[in-house]
């Protein structure tokens, strides 16, 4: 690696050597020119350049400045073309869980972030605005779309915190330690349940994991069977009228306190980095998808390299990633 690269460039370059998930076997047909970690070196291009259409990736990188990323993106003298990058940038999506899974274990394997600490993983999920306009429930239960800039993919929610939200949800794990790492995340429209989402999330979570720590949308049967299949011990808020008076409310207030600091942190921090208390810049699911699970993929990717160069890991990091 050259000295002088610029950080994009080294972060892009990070891709060749992180873990990827195992890829299902392919059936009959013509093989694959180009491997899916050019795709990924293509999406995090997108996300620090904040390109959300591959027309505006294909424009940058003919800038001659960038040449340096284009080569990245140049395999035996071949570069995708524009349907190449389109049709294998729209089924990414599919396969970034499991890639921030993937990625998401092997930092807890490098940092050891629960050395002093319990071995938790908290649950949460986030609101995103969706793009445009509201798609208000009278016109969506007649089919209307009063205007093009609606996203009709996107659904509603009722936030505790920001009361009614047009838009997503992205759903997330994160590591109850000193360092915020995300372990698991998916993305999906609004209206789909906590607890519908989260046996996705434990699926990928490292099998160091001993607690899954969640509020009272993760109470819930399919939760708790997804948990015992991983021989996690599923830690939630309880239903019934407080204060609750059991043997065990005490240990759950100190694990509820740790998965709020964990998430509301992590949360705040995103956010902050990547701009998520604004509308998402993309419209439909599979552009949505892309930007905000490649944002995480990101933010992992910049945990690694700070680990690598021995910097601090969590400090500093939303001036590093402008930077790049």
């Amino acid at each position: 690696m050259i000295a002088h690269e610029p950080l994009l460039v080294k972060l892009v370059r990070l891709i060749d050597s992180m873990p990827m998930p195992q890829r299902p076997k392919r059936g009959p047909g013509r093989p694959l020119i180009y491997h899916d970690r050019l795709f990924l070196k293509a999406l995090i291009i997108m996300v620090v350049k904040r390109l959300h259409k591959v027309g505006e990736l294909r424009s940058v990188l003919e800038e001659p400045a960038m040449k340096p990323l284009k080569d990245l993106l140049t395999i035996d003298g071949r570069y995708p073309s524009r349907s190449t990058f389109e049709r294998r940038l729209a089924r990414l999506p599919e396969t970034l869980p499991a890639q921030i899974g993937c990625l998401g274990r092997h930092l807890v394997r490098l940092i050891d972030p629960w050395a002093t600490s319990g071995r938790a993983a908290a649950l949460d999920s986030t609101v995103l605005r969706a793009k445009g306009g509201l798609w208000h429930k009278k016109d969506r239960d007649k089919g209307l779309v009063p205007h093009t800039r609606i996203d009709t993919e996107a659904a509603w929610t009722k936030s505790g915190w920001h009361g009614w939200v047009y838009g997503w949800k992205l759903h997330l794990a994160v590591c109850v330690s000193s360092v915020w790492i995300p372990l698991a995340a998916v993305l999906r429209p609004a209206n789909e349940a906590d607890n519908q989402v989260a046996p996705a999330l434990i699926a990928e979570l490292p099998h160091q994991t001993r607690f899954a720590l969640g509020d009272l949308h993760y109470n819930a049967p399919n939760v708790a069977q997804a948990c015992f299949e991983r021989s996690f011990l599923l830690v939630t808020t309880q239903y019934g009228p407080y204060p609750h008076t059991d043997d065990g409310v005490e240990v759950r207030r100190v694990f509820h306190k740790l998965r709020s600091v964990a998430n509301e942190n992590f949360n705040e921090h995103f956010k902050a980095i990547f701009e998520g208390h604004e509308q998402v810049p993309t419209k439909g699911v599979v552009a949505t998808q892309r930007f905000a699970l490649g944002a995480i993929l990101l933010y992992q990717l910049a945990l690694l390299y700070r680990y690598e160069h021995g910097l601090k890991l969590n400090v500093g990091l939303k001036a590093f990633l402008r930077a790049a």
